[in-house]
């Protein structure tokens, strides 16, 4: 017999799987899969996020009946086209932006390398000056290091602080008359530390440098304000919508130079067919996640605050990692100095927790946070480093059992020192 595990929402049921037996009922079998259910509890919603019924039920007739190339000149074609338009306008409309300004990609990573690589490149020479920092998600960070090692660009690395933050001084003091682009992330992924947008934008436009801004953890956990950027990285699945759809927003009249080739897709500025659900159901989401937005957000800075009480009550070498007066309200980043990450992340998992000690981007990868890294915290604490964050369907009863599940845990930690030392 195999165990397969499904997640539904925030409960993943732990199903008896079995081929099909004449002697066996529906009923019988129903019963067998009740009798193992496993309440999982998933804290892990900065990775992604579960697909909320209103992107669901938008994207199921593009699923099905209306399946056309939204190329196509043809009655299918038109109906793809116009869920296109539509999923636009609706973006356009929340973001108070224009629809022009919105293009789809196929998700963060996409709209990060397009964002950062596209403007870069859109200049009537090669080479230039880029700022960002080390604290970015490696979607910025790789694009521009590749800038750096590949194509002749100069690169200004900020510093950010103990907390995360980052310094506005050097900010303005690095800018050049050569530099073609700053980019900083509104919020990072692994900390919730959320940058001061509006004062980096300032000094940006004073200087005439156009800003780029990773705004992938930050839609539907904060209200962003495109106008103060150039352009802006999304992505569906952080916000309840589909994997492998998400957007940048650029700012009207701005050039860009596609980092791909083909049609015509897009305004000529990202080729490839739509994927007519994904955008559906990412508009959807859109709309259902700013929904009682800020009660949300207040929801689950409490409960976080409450984690982090029993967390520090049963943790005697504990700490918090972020700025605790600027970030976002689901995210807590926490240091269990002498557990490394990989150790304490089984046992979460054991547990029937899930969490992460970074990015889940790193496909599987268990490694010291370069986040954590370039805040200056030492090895042992960025080694010992798990991200819980939130999401709109924790509940207080979740967090208390997580918080039973680390008592348990740091029980057997201890008492596996103490055996150690006998």
């Amino acid at each position: 017999m195999n165990f397969r595990n499904d997640c539904l929402g925030s409960a993943r049921v732990r199903v008896l799987a079995m081929a099909p037996s004449p002697s066996r009922t529906f009923f019988h079998h129903e019963r067998e899969q009740k009798e193992e259910e496993v309440l999982m509890i998933y804290l892990d919603y900065n990775a992604t996020t579960p697909l909320c019924d209103a992107a669901r039920e938008a994207m199921l007739p593009y699923l099905n009946r209306h399946f056309g190339n939204p190329s196509s000149i043809h009655a299918a074609g038109r109906a793809a086209r116009a869920a296109i338009d539509d999923a636009r306008d609706k973006l356009a409309a929340l973001l108070h932006a224009k629809p022009g300004e919105i293009i789809f990609t196929g998700g963060a990573t996409e709209s990060c390398n397009l964002g950062v690589l596209g403007l870069a490149r859109c200049a009537s020479s090669r080479g230039g000056h880029i700022i960002s920092n080390k604290a970015e998600h490696h979607a910025v960070l790789n694009a521009v290091e590749h800038l750096e090692n590949r194509e002749g660009f100069e690169v200004t690395w900020l510093n950010v602080s103990k907390t995360g933050m980052l310094d506005l001084d050097q900010l303005a003091n690095s800018i050049r008359p050569e530099t073609k682009l700053v980019s900083i992330m509104t919020a990072n992924n692994e900390t919730g530390v959320i940058q001061p947008m509006r004062e980096i934008s300032q000094i940006c436009r004073d200087r005439g440098v156009l800003l780029h801004s990773d705004v992938v953890q930050a839609f539907g956990k904060l209200d962003i304000d495109v106008s103060l950027v150039d352009a802006g990285s999304f992505a569906a699945h952080k916000f309840y919508g589909p994997k492998g759809t998400g957007f940048l927003f650029l700012r009207s009249g701005l050039p860009i130079e596609p980092i791909m080739f083909g049609g015509a897709h897009e305004n000529q500025r990202r080729p490839g067919t739509e994927n007519v659900a994904g955008v559906a159901g990412m508009a959807a989401a859109a709309e259902w996640v700013l929904h009682d937005a800020d009660a949300e957000r207040q929801r689950q800075a409490q409960l976080r605050n409450d984690f982090w009480t029993r967390i520090e009550k049963v943790f005697a070498d504990t700490q918090q990692n972020g700025d605790p007066a600027h970030r976002l309200a689901n995210t807590l980043n926490v240091s269990f100095i002498g557990v490394d990450s990989e150790t304490m992340l089984m046992a979460l998992d054991l547990e029937g927790v899930c969490a992460s000690s970074g990015s889940a981007c790193m496909v599987g990868s268990v490694r010291a946070s370069h986040v954590l890294l370039a805040m200056g915290l030492p090895m042992e604490s960025a080694r010992s480093a798990i991200r819980f964050s939130l999401g709109r369907r924790t509940t207080a009863e979740e967090i208390a059992n997580a918080a039973d599940a680390l008592e348990r845990i740091a029980k057997r930690t201890k008492e596996a020192r103490e055996y150690a030392l006998a």
